[in-house]
């Protein structure tokens, strides 16, 4: 459970550099609403890697490409399921962006910690 928590604290940090960079370039620079998304995706990812390594599980882990490698690889499934999710609740649900951003963060968070706990995190990576 404390490992659950700190993933939520490490989430919420990286939920705010997520709407912050997605904020900036959609209504500052204008991009492409899905780029910016991205953008602001890729900037949490990087961020939540090192404190979850770090903190949360506490993982001394030499292997650390071949573990970002795995985090970066089912954060870009999370990423998928978020972006589908906020197409589905925009477009369909004829909901406002950030909100149905806010839902698909909070929807694809149970995916990322489980996937995260039990493989990138775990000695299965990194015996050593």
């Amino acid at each position: 459970m404390q490992k659950f928590i700190k993933f939520g604290i490490i989430g919420g940090i990286g939920f705010i550099l997520d709407f912050a960079f997605t904020y900036l370039f959609k209504e500052k620079i204008g991009a492409n609403q899905y780029l910016a998304n991205g953008i602001g995706f890729s900037v949490a990812v990087v961020n939540n890697f090192y404190l979850n390594k770090s903190w949360t599980f506490a993982n001394k882990g030499t292997k650390i490409g071949v573990q970002f490698g795995y985090f970066l690889l089912f954060s870009i499934i999370g990423l998928a399921l978020n972006s589908l999710f906020l197409f589905l609740f925009t477009q369909y649900a004829s909901l406002h962006f950030y909100l149905s951003k806010a839902m698909a963060i909070a929807l694809v968070f149970v995916w990322n910690f489980s996937i995260n706990n039990y493989i990138t995190f775990k000695k299965l990576v990194d015996p050593a």
